[in-house]
């Protein structure tokens, strides 16, 4: 049997799993499995013996280190050769190296960032539809918690919250695609969901009150920012920043103008511009002098007035 790298594929992104060709040949050992995330997430690379180490032990190795992993190698080695001489394994998949291993393979982590960058492409080039169909395969490669089933030392602690934080920055990007493809009352739900997953997340929270005021629920955008007010200060004594939406930021602007606590400067800029106007229509001042609506409503026909402006 000829091995084909192409044939072995290790899915990370959720529970671990390898398989060659269609045979599972996911290894059970704790140790085993470890080192062959490690391995996997550096596919094609050199990993060091002392990186190996460092994950296995840190900072407390034992004596034996050294002798012990390649121990670790030879049953891993065994666990992946299923019915292919360990040799060939040695030889085509799990190399040795003058100064470590090198596992040639194919990982969901690849493609995940493949699709990624493609997405980022498809943005640059202003095409949305693209943007989230591509953004969408990629976050579907997930099936869990990257590593969730596998011990993580101090380096694969490291690598799984990175790949967490690229995801919900992919998944960031596919909302924001969503929105310019006008799905708000679609992703809702989802939104809501992860403004609660994540309190304190402000670029969640902005989306959601994005896709809440065009679905037209006002006075729930503006609650959600007081919900996130107050999470930010109960937990970190902050008041929320005005997160940028891409080009058009002025609708997170108006959602904490409404609340009042709008970035003053807002005003300050380009003080003939219509937008600005809008704003200074529906001040205070002017719905005292005018003896206009009650606050709450005169805030509610700001958030509206600005964000109809802005194109949002």
């Amino acid at each position: 049997m000829v091995l084909d790298s192409a044939l072995i594929s290790i899915q990370l992104l959720g529970p671990l799993s390898a398989s060659l060709g269609t045979r599972t040949v996911t290894p059970n050992a704790g140790k085993q499995r470890e080192i062959l995330a490690l391995l996997a997430l550096n596919a094609g690379r050199i990993v060091t013996v002392s990186t190996v180490i460092e994950e296995l032990w840190g900072d407390h190795p034992p004596r034996s280190s050294a002798t012990t992993l390649q121990t670790y190698i030879f049953h891993l080695r065994s666990s992946l050769a299923v019915d292919t001489p360990r040799e060939r394994v040695a030889s085509e998949f799990l190399r040795t190296r003058h100064s470590g291993y090198q596992l040639e393979c194919h990982t969901d982590v690849e493609e995940f960032r493949r699709l990624a960058r493609a997405g980022r492409e498809a943005a640059e080039a202003g095409d949305p539809q693209t943007v989230s169909e591509l953004l969408g395969r990629a976050l579907d490669l997930w099936r869990g918690p990257a590593l969730v089933d596998v011990r993580q030392g101090r380096i694969l602690e490291t690598e799984a919250a990175s790949l967490e934080e690229t995801r919900l920055g992919v998944l960031e990007r596919r909302i924001q695609a969503d929105l310019v493809l006008h799905r708000h009352a679609d992703i809702l739900g989802e939104l809501t969901m992860l403004a609660a997953q994540h309190p304190m997340n402000e670029n969640f929270w902005g989306l959601l009150m994005v896709a809440l005021y065009r679905a037209g629920h006002v006075a729930r955008a503006l609650d959600a920012f007081q919900r996130l007010r107050a999470v930010l200060s109960d937990e970190l004594g902050i008041d929320p920043t005005k997160p940028r939406f891409g080009k058009r930021n002025i609708a997170s602007k108006t959602i904490a103008n409404a609340a009042g606590l709008g970035d003053r400067r807002v005003g300050q800029r380009g003080r003939g511009t219509h937008r600005n106007r809008l704003c200074r229509a529906a001040s205070p001042k002017q719905r005292r002098e005018k003896g206009g609506a009650g606050r709450g409503a005169g805030r509610a026909r700001c958030a509206r007035t600005v964000v109809l402006a802005a194109g949002q």
